[in-house]
């Protein structure tokens, strides 16, 4: 069963001097300087929370528009909703299936399970990578496997801190009952991304029946308040005050089964 303490305590704060994350660069080394730059030193159970983007940029997963080729189902549905048929084309290949299409507005579960705006793709802070010709905007695709990513990164900084950690990698989604964006974990590794309270008791003894909490996801929207969403650099954010038990489970563990899903659309829906 899932452990997890979190005291009255919970400090956060994003690491100084992370450089532009270019293909091939070494994510762990750059989080290892972060780190001693900021005179931090790891303990087990600390978390470090990851944005998205810098996994991306790392693994080199931008597209050159220029070089996409629309299907003719993205020229329909970019016709319909208005907008830019490459990114469309993007949007259906990283997908599953679409969940709602009005215009300018592109709601899809993407192939990790998720639902999202434009399958998580963007262009801010897409800069292309050293060398590569200019020949037109660039688009910034979300990890492959952001999972593995999170396991990859935290194997490395536990070999060479010997101590038990968590990672989560942090996107920005939005919410279809409410404005803004909040962090969000789209990657898990060594953290539950569940804290199932069913069972526990209340102030006045009355017996938990429902309370399931999203750990990962309270983490990653706790990390984006230091982070920061436009040009402050802040890629990498260090949480220390959460005691938890090891767990391997993946962050589509936080993904509510489709036939649950209300906003879900059947394939034929989509109108594309």
């Amino acid at each position: 069963m899932t452990q997890v303490e979190c005291g009255a305590t919970l400090t956060l704060r994003a690491l100084p001097g992370v450089p532009i994350v270019w293909p091939g660069d070494d994510l762990a080394a750059i989080a290892t300087r972060a780190l001693a730059q900021a005179q931090i030193t790891l303990v087990d159970g600390d978390i470090l929370v990851v944005a998205s983007k810098v996994i991306s940029r790392a693994e080199g997963r931008f597209v050159d528009l220029a070089t996409v080729t629309p299907s003719p189902r993205a020229e329909r549905l970019a016709e319909r909703i208005g907008k830019d048929v490459r990114l469309v084309e993007l949007v259906l290949r990283e997908s599953s299936s679409v969940s709602r299409a009005a215009h300018a507005v592109l709601i899809v579960r993407h192939r990790q399970g998720f639902v999202s705006a434009d399958a998580g793709i963007d262009f801010s802070n897409a800069a292309p990578p050293n060398g590569a010709l200019d020949t037109g905007p660039r688009a910034l695709l979300l990890p492959f496997d952001p999972d593995a990513s999170a396991a990859s990164l935290r194997s490395a900084l536990e070999r060479q801190s010997g101590r038990k950690l968590g990672v989560v990698v942090s996107d920005s989604h939005g919410r279809p009952f409410r404005l803004g964006t909040v962090g969000a974990a789209i990657g898990v590794s060594g953290l539950p991304p569940l804290w199932d309270r069913r069972g526990e008791q209340d102030l006045f003894g009355r017996t938990l029946e429902h309370t399931l909490c999203a750990l990962a996801d309270q983490v990653a929207a706790a990390a984006d308040l230091v982070a920061g969403q436009a040009a402050e650099g802040r890629a990498f954010v260090h949480v220390r005050g959460l005691a938890f038990s090891p767990s391997d489970a993946r962050a589509s563990t936080l993904c509510r089964p489709i036939e649950q899903d209300l906003y879900a659309k059947s394939p034929s829906e989509d109108g594309c």
